[in-house]
Order: C-alpha cells, then structure tokens, then sequence
C-alpha cells in the first residue's frame, strides 16, 4: 500500500512561469523536471531541484522534442532514432548535472508529451530513449506507461521500470493516453481523477476505454502540474490516497547526491 505520487514540474521558461511549482513540491513526492527543449532552462532546473532536496522530494528528467513553441506536444514526424538517443541523452546529462548543482540526484528520467507518446507506439524509439538513459546512467529508473513499447524497451535494457498512471487524463483502449483533441480526454474534475485512481489501484489494472483492462504494478500516479487546478487536483488525491490507507512516497529514493 505504498504509492509515488509525481507531477512533471519546472515548465516555465526565463521570467515566464507555468504551474505552481512551489506548492505542487509541497503536495508530490517525485517531480519530473522540464530541462529546456519544451520548457524549463539551467536557473528552473536548479532551483526546482533545490526546492525538491528541501522537501524530500525525488527528481527526474522530463525530457521532450526541441518545441518551446507548441510546448513540446506537437508530433515532429520524421525524427530518427539517433535523434532521439541525443537530445534524450542531452536533457537527461543536463538535468543530472543542475541536480548536482543543488546536492541532489536524479534518480529518473520521463519522456514528456508528443516524445512520449510516439516512443510508446514505437518500439523503435522506445529502444532509442532506453539506450540514451542507459549511457547516461544505468542505475536511472525509467518511468513507462504500463502495457506500451517504452515498458517493453525498459525490459530489453535492463533498466528498473516505473509503472505510471495518469490521474487526470484517460486511456484508449491499446492503453496509450486518449488524444487530447478528444472530448474527455483531459479530466478537470478531482473528485472523478481520484475515483479512477482508487479504481485502478484497487484493481491493479488501467482501465482505458471501451472496457479495455491491463493488470499491471503500479507504482507511480502522475499529475499534470502545468494547469490552473493542478494544485487543487493534487492535494485532492493526496488526501485521498491516503484515506484510503496508501503511504505517499517516492518510487525511488529522494537521496542527494552525497
């Protein structure tokens, strides 16, 4: 009865600021930090992780498609297999380093949007970000939706999976996140994304839509944090998570970096 609870933070860039990062710190046990090609620069990096240490809050990289433009949920087509090994590789070296900075460790890495969503269709590109983790640090946990190509890759590489769900987004029925053109995909609503949760921890399983149903461990449940009640969201589950008799704490250690 023991779950993570993680938000992907650190997705302003410069003297722009997304989300409440200061108060989702104080709510979630693992942030997945943006690390400057879809949001996020050197100062956000290290000051989140700064704030994370504080808090006893483990950190990972949120590596996505060079796009500050389209926040990087635009699908860049036609990215090869090399490229994603670098600019993963890239972002991942780059947050380890401004961890470091704050005396704290990265202990993951998550892809983020449109990156995220091909590598789990793909198991080219799923291979592809497993590799790049794997050079950066073999010991890194990689953070996979359950039942697609990056948990598959995960597997082949020999790296430690963190098996996520979403609280506030829905599933289709191969159990990759539903487009968020579609109606429902995003779910607002508190009270309905901690139902879901209870539901599928309850049961071990996503449930995605149509009835589709995949037994999996669970270990990490994922927030948005760049939304308006992302805070409010959080806090919700929390509270509920807890009520329901889980311990709230990372999947993977909060240590610094010694």
């Amino acid at each position: 009865m023991r779950i993570d609870l993680n938000a992907d933070l650190g997705e302003g860039f410069g003297p722009w600021t997304m989300g409440d990062d200061a108060a989702m710190l104080d709510i979630v046990t693992t942030a997945n930090v943006a690390c400057g090609f879809h949001a996020g620069d050197p100062a956000i990096m290290r000051s989140v992780a700064e704030r994370a240490l504080a808090r006893g809050v483990a950190v990972g990289a949120h590596p996505g498609f060079a796009d500050l433009a389209g926040f990087g949920r635009r699908r860049l087509a036609g990215t090869t297999v090399r490229e994603v090994e670098n600019l993963v590789a890239y972002q991942a070296g780059a947050f380890a380093a401004a961890a470091a900075l704050a005396g704290h460790r990265m202990s993951h890495v998550k892809t983020h949007g449109a990156l995220g969503n091909m590598a789990s269709e793909d198991d080219g590109l799923a291979d592809a970000v497993a590799r790049a983790i794997r050079a950066v640090d073999p010991g890194l946990g990689f953070m996979v939706m359950p039942g697609t190509a990056m948990a598959r890759a995960a597997a082949r590489a020999g790296l430690r999976p963190i098996h996520e769900i979403y609280a506030d987004r829905a599933y289709a029925p191969d159990f990759t996140l539903a487009d968020r053109a579609l109606p429902g995909a995003v779910i607002h609503d508190a009270e309905a994304a901690l139902a879901r949760v209870l539901a599928m921890l309850g049961e071990g399983a996503i449930l995605a839509a149509g009835g589709a149903r995949l037994s999996t461990p669970i270990d990490s449940v994922c927030v948005h944090g760049d939304n308006p009640a992302a805070v409010t969201m959080a806090r919700r589950l929390r509270a509920g998570l807890v009520a329901a008799g889980w311990t709230v704490a990372p999947s993977l250690p909060a240590a610094g970096a010694g």
